[in-house]
C-alpha cells in the first residue's frame, strides 16, 4: 500500500465496506506492473478443474467385422491378435462420451495419463470447437426421402446454454479452462493446433497468448477456399477463409519437413516431355532429352555421379506458405470432394486438411487428441496414416457417428492387408452432485451448497409433478411414488448411470421394495440391460424412463400431456448350425417423443409442412395452400428406426476393469465393476451413400456350450440399446 495516497486508501477502504468492487485503476495500483497485454471477460477465474473420474469401457472394437472364422486368424498376424480377432497388446484408440473439460481434466490427473506417457506422451492436439454462435447439438436426419432436424437433448443444450447462452464470454471462459488443461496434457516436444473462423479468431489469439506464450506461436494459417457453386451477393468482401493457429508447449516443438506445393505451371511446361510415370525426372533422362544444359551443370559441379537420381519432381516445388488455396472444403450437396468422405456434419472438414496438419508435427505411431471430434475426421487420418489417437465428445449422435466412420476406416485398411488398431468406447463414471446441477463458483462454500439443494431441490418438484407422481421422504435414492411404484430421478446434465441404479437396488434389498421407476433424460451407453437383468435377479423390476423435453413446458405440465416413454426392446433370433452361430434382427421398439401432431398441425400456416416424432413415430404434417391438412406416416416399418447393429457372440469374456484412486495409499488399484465389455465382433449400419441394413449376421464359430450372444442396436437417434441371449452352442436350446 506504500504507493498508495491517503485518500486513495480511505477510498478502497469505502469501498470494500460498501461491499463493491474496487475501479479498475486499483488493479494496477494494488499490484505489480507487469507491462503485459491481459484479456479480461465476465468470470475469469484461474482456477481451473482437477476432477478425476473413472474411465468406464463399454465396447471394444478389434475386428471390423469377420465374415468367416478363418478372417480374425489372418489378421491375427498382423497385429499381435488372438483369433477372435482381440487385440493382445499395445495402444488401444480411445472414442470418449462425455464432458470435455472434466475428460481432459481425468487424462490429465489420472491413471490413463501414465499409459500416455509410454506412448510418448501427446504430440498434436488439433480441435475445431464451434466457434459460430448460432451453433447448437441440432441433427439433420434422413427418414425415406425426408429429412427430420432432431433437437438436442437435455444434456447437449444445457452445454449449448453454458458455452453461449450467455454470450462470447462464456464461450471464451469455456475453451480457456480447456486450453489449460489441454497444454498440461500435451508433450513437451507437441503442440495444439486450434480452427476458427472471423467470428472469434481475435478473441482466441489472445487466449492461446494468455495459456502458451506469445513467444509459444508459431503460425497463424489461412485457409481459403471459394464458393463451391455461386453464393449469395453481399454488401461486404465475403468471408471465405477459416484461421487455424499453432502453438507449441516448448521452443523444442516436433516438426516434420514442411510439404511442398506443386512445381509452378511454368516449369511443369518447360520439363513436362521429361517426366517419367512417377512425375520424376533423372538426370540420366535428362541428359539425353537436354544434352547442353546438362553439360553446363555438369561444369557447374551439379550432376551426381549417379545419373539415375531424381533431380526433379512435380511435387517438389516451393515450400507451403501459411496460406493454403490448395484444399476446398466438403460440399454438402452433390457428392463429396474426397473418396471415403461422408458428410455428417455442417462444419465438417475434409480429410486432407487435417492430414497436412497431422503430418506436419507427427510420426508414425505418435499420438493426437481431438476433444472436439464432431463426426471423426482426425480420428480417421490417424488411422488411416498410423497415428495413435483419443476422439471425445459431448454429442452421443457424433460419437456415434465416429464410431461408424472408424469401423469404415477399419474396413478398408483390412480390405488392403494393412494394419489397423483396435478402438474403445469410454464413458466417464462417477460425477459428483456439482457437475451437473450448475452452482455458481463465484459464491462462498456456504452460499453454493445452499444454491446446490434449492436447484436441486425445484428440478426434483417439477419431474415428480410431470411424472404426475408424489413427494417421499426417508430414502436415500427415491423421490416420490406413482401407482404403488417408487420413482428415482436422474440427474438433470449427466446421464443416468451405472452406480446410480446400483445404488437403488441397494437401498431397494435393504427396505424390500419391488418396483421401481427410473426416470432419466439421458442413460450411459451400454447400462442396459445387464443391471435390469441383475435387478431381476434380486426380485426387483425396475422400469427405466425417458424424461422428455417437454417437461419444461409449463403449460403441458399443467394439461397432463407430458409422456415419459419407455427405453427401446429388441428382439432377436439365433441360428445353429452345428458349432456355428448366426443372429437374426427380428423386431425392435421405440417409443421417443418429439413434438406432438396437434400441436404441428396447430401451428402450421398454409403450404408449409413439419416432422414430428409421437410415440415411435415419426410423421409428417402438411398444410396445403387451402388450409387442409395432411398427415404421413414416413416410418413404415421398425427397421426405418435403425441405423447400426451388432453382435458380440461370446459377451461376459471381457471384464470391465477400472482403476480407482485408494484413498489411504493414493495408489491407483484395478476394480472389476461388475459388468462387461461388449466387443463388437460383426456390424451392418448405413451410410449416406448405402441405406441398406443386413438383418442377419453371418455364421460364427463357437466352442460348445452354454453362453451369452449380446445384440445392440443404435438407433437413427445414436441412442443405443442391447439385449443379452443365452444360447447353447452344439446342443438344444
Amino acid at each position: 500500500m506504500a504507493r498508495l495516497t491517503e485518500q486513495e486508501q480511505q477510498e478502497i477502504i469505502r469501498f470494500i465496506e460498501a461491499g463493491k468492487p474496487l475501479p479498475d485503476k486499483y488493479r494496477f495500483l494494488l499490484f505489480d506492473d507487469k507491462r503485459e497485454v491481459e484479456l479480461v471477460w465476465n468470470g475469469k477465474t484461474n482456477e481451473v478443474t482437477n476432477v478425476v473420474l473413472p474411465f468406464q469401457t463399454i465396447e471394444q472394437v478389434d475386428e471390423p467385422r469377420a465374415e468367416k472364422p478363418e478372417d480374425a486368424a489372418a489378421q491375427a498376424d498382423l497385429f499381435a491378435m488372438d483369433n477372435r480377432g482381440r487385440q493382445l497388446q499395445g495402444w488401444t484408440n480411445k472414442l470418449i462420451w462425455g464432458d470435455n473439460k472434466l475428460i481432459l481434466s481425468s487424462l490429465k490427473s489420472g491413471p490413463m495419463r501414465e499409459e500416455i506417457e509410454r506412448q510418448g506422451g501427446i504430440k498434436l492436439i488439433y480441435i475445431d470447437p464451434p466457434f459460430d454462435v448460432g451453433a447448437d447439438f441440432s441433427m439433420d436426419i434422413e427418414v425415406g426421402e425426408d429429412t427430420f432436424t432432431k433437437r438436442p437433448n437435455i444434456l447437449e443444450e444445457i452445454a449449448y446454454r453454458d458455452t453461449w447462452g450467455k454470450g462470447s464470454d462464456s464461450f471464451i471462459a469455456m475453451i480457456y479452462e480447456r486450453l489449460v488443461l489441454a497444454k498440461a496434457l500435451l508433450a513437451d516436444d507437441g503442440s495444439l493446433f486450434l480452427h476458427c473462423d472471423w467470428r472469434l479468431n481475435s478473441a482466441l489469439r489472445l487466449v492461446l497468448d494468455e495459456v502458451f506464450g506469445s513467444n509459444r506461436y508459431v503460425n497463424e494459417i489461412v485457409w481459403c477456399y471459394k464458393d463451391l457453386g455461386g453464393g449469395r451477393n453481399t454488401n461486404f468482401y465475403k468471408r471465405k477463409h477459416d484461421n487455424i493457429f499453432w502453438y507449441s508447449k516448448s521452443e523444442h516443438f516436433q516438426t516434420n519437413e514442411i510439404e511442398r506445393a506443386t512445381l509452378s505451371e511454368s516449369t511443369l511446361d518447360r520439363f513436362g516431355q521429361m517426366f517419367d510415370g512417377n512425375g520424376e525426372i533423372t538426370y540420366r533422362r535428362f541428359k539425353e532429352l537436354r544434352p547442353t544444359e546438362f553439360a553446363t551443370r555438369a561444369s557447374q559441379g551439379r550432376v551426381p555421379e549417379n545419373l539415375d537420381e531424381v533431380f526433379l519432381s512435380k511435387s517438389h516445388g516451393r515450400q507451403l506458405e501459411d496460406w493454403w488455396i490448395d484444399i476446398n472444403p466438403l460440399r454438402k450437396r452433390g457428392g463429396s470432394n474426397y473418396v471415403h468422405e461422408e458428410f455428417f456434419y455442417p462444419t465438417q472438414k475434409p480429410e486432407r486438411l487435417i492430414e497436412r496438419i497431422v503430418k506436419t508435427v507427427t510420426k508414425d505411431n505418435d499420438l493426437v487428441l481431438d476433444f472436439f471430434a464432431g463426426s471423426g475426421t482426425t480420428p480417421a487420418v490417424c488411422e488411416r496414416i498410423g497415428r495413435k489417437w483419443i476422439a471425445a465428445d459431448l454429442g452421443k449422435f457424433a460419437v456415434h457417428a465416429t464410431r461408424k466412420r472408424m469401423i469404415s476406416v477399419q474396413r478398408r485398411l483390412k480390405a488392403e492387408g494393412k494394419d489397423y488398431r483396435a478402438f474403445e468406447i469410454l464413458n466417464l463414471g462417477k460425477y459428483e452432485r456439482q457437475h451437473y446441477v450448475g452452482v455458481n463458483p463465484d459464491l462462498r462454500e456456504e452460499q453454493r451448497q445452499q444454491q446446490l439443494e434449492a436447484r436441486e431441490r425445484a428440478f426434483l418438484n417439477l419431474i415428480l409433478r410431470a411424472y404426475r407422481a408424489e413427494k417421499t421422504d426417508g430414502f436415500a435414492s427415491f423421490h416420490g411414488k406413482r401407482a404403488g411404484r417408487l420413482v428415482a430421478i436422474g440427474p438433470v446434465n449427466m446421464p443416468v448411470s451405472r452406480l446410480f441404479v446400483e445404488e437403488i437396488i441397494l437401498e431397494c434389498r435393504k427396505k424390500h421394495i419391488s418396483k421401481v421407476d427410473i426416470l432419466g433424460f439421458e442413460f450411459e451407453m451400454g447400462l442396459f440391460p445387464n443391471v435390469l437383468d441383475e435387478a431381476r435377479a434380486k426380485g426387483i423390476d425396475i422400469a427405466p424412463k425417458y424424461i422428455p423435453r417437454d417437461v419444461f413446458d409449463k403449460r403441458a405440465v399443467e394439461r397432463n400431456q407430458v409422456v415419459f416413454h419407455d427405453v427401446s426392446f429388441i428382439e432377436v433370433r439365433p441360428h445353429f448350425k452345428a458349432n456355428i452361430v448366426s443372429v437374426e434382427l427380428t423386431d425392435f421398439s421405440v417409443f421417443y417423443s418429439q413434438d406432438s401432431i396437434a400441436n404441428a398441425e396447430a401451428t402450421l400456416k398454409d403450404k408449409q409442412s413439419k416432422i414430428v416424432v409421437e410415440k415411435g413415430q415419426i410423421i409428417k404434417v402438411s398444410k396445403d395452400k387451402d388450409g387442409i391438412l395432411t398427415r404421413e406416416q414416413l416410418t413404415e416399418t421398425w427397421t426405418d428406426w435403425i441405423d447400426y447393429w451388432s453382435v458380440d457372440f461370446d459377451f461376459e469374456s471381457k471384464r470391465e476393469i477400472v482403476r480407482i484412486q485408494n484413498p489411504d495409499t493414493g495408489e491407483w488399484e484395478e476394480q472389476w465393476t461388475g459388468d462387461y465389455i461388449f466387443e463388437n465382433e460383426w456390424q451392418s449400419f448405413r451410410t449416406k451413400k448405402d441405406r441398406s441394413l443386413e438383418l442377419k449376421s453371418v455364421f460364427h464359430e463357437c466352442a460348445p456350450g452354454r453362453r451369452k450372444i449380446a445384440v445392440k442396436v443404435v438407433d437413427i437417434f445414436g441412442n443405443d440399446t442391447m439385449t443379452i441371449v443365452d444360447v447353447n452352442v452344439g446342443g438344444s436350446n
